[in-house]
């Protein structure tokens, strides 16, 4: 009789866990508001329209956030994301951004995500303020170069965050690798990584190191998020690299 007693009290907590969130007016909690920035003041990929797309329908199929606004401009960025207009967001993703982009106050950005925001970098948000050493130690790292796009092996190390799970303990992708200016790992959490420098055309292609291309970090109360993968329009039209776009925007919401 206990033991039913506990089965059917299980079963009560199950289901809760599963019940959508409810707002304070009984309806459906409202989603995570986030800013997409695609900006870029350097190189510009064509890549960019796919993802915004990609991004915004993530976001609405799986219920778990709602995409409010673009800074596609210089003035965009300016205007939003200044400290004031970024308080209505849960997070930021800054996808192929690339350059100096001109955000009015970078320390006071910075603090926000440190506040308990969400940051997502994907692809080339390495490739931006070079030469802001706060920038660079928010994100982890520092895009040094790339060859020919090619085919690599990442070998996830950590099965358990929803950005990677689906792609454990390894997965081939056909995308153009990025080499960093230091190796992050001291800094960050690698959710995966290159065992030998990518077939990219380079003289040390194949050369056993150490080349992590995906991980998380914490910046004060906030999450931040970087994956190198996404050059390619085909790249975010790849099932697997969706649901890896959606984990890490899960995950750095803390969803």
């Amino acid at each position: 009789m206990r033991a039913a007693a506990l089965v059917f009290l299980l079963a009560l907590v199950d289901c809760k866990e599963q019940l959508p969130a409810v707002g304070a007016d009984g309806g459906p909690a409202p989603r995570p508001r986030i800013l997409v920035v695609t900006y870029t003041a350097g190189f510009h990929h064509d890549s960019i329209p796919t993802a915004e797309q990609t991004i915004a329908d993530l976001g609405t199929q799986n219920g778990t956030y709602e995409v409010a606004a673009y800074a596609r401009t210089a003035d965009d960025v300016k205007t939003m994301l200044t400290p004031a207009a970024l308080e209505p967001y849960a997070g930021v993703v800054f996808a192929s951004t690339t350059g100096d982009l001109g955000i009015p106050d970078l320390p006071a950005f910075i603090d926000w995500i440190a506040r308990g925001h969400a940051f997502v970098g994907i692809h080339a948000a390495t490739d931006t303020y070079a030469d802001q050493p706060a920038y660079v130690d928010m994100i982890g790292a520092s895009f040094k170069q790339h060859g020919a796009q090619c085919e690599v092996s990442p070998k996830v190390e950590d099965a358990t965050n929803p950005a990677v799970q689906h792609l454990a303990p390894t997965f081939r992708i056909f995308d153009e690798i990025y080499e960093f200016k230091d190796n992050p790992r001291p800094r960050v959490h690698v959710l995966f990584a290159l065992d030998a420098h990518p077939p990219d055309g380079h003289p040390e292609a194949g050369q056993p190191g150490d080349f992590p291309l995906a991980w998380t970090k914490t910046q004060g109360k906030g999450r931040v998020f970087y994956t190198a993968l996404g050059h390619a329009i085909d790249t975010w039209k790849d099932e697997r690299f969706r649901q890896h776009i959606a984990g890490a925007i899960r995950w750095a919401l803390s969803q």
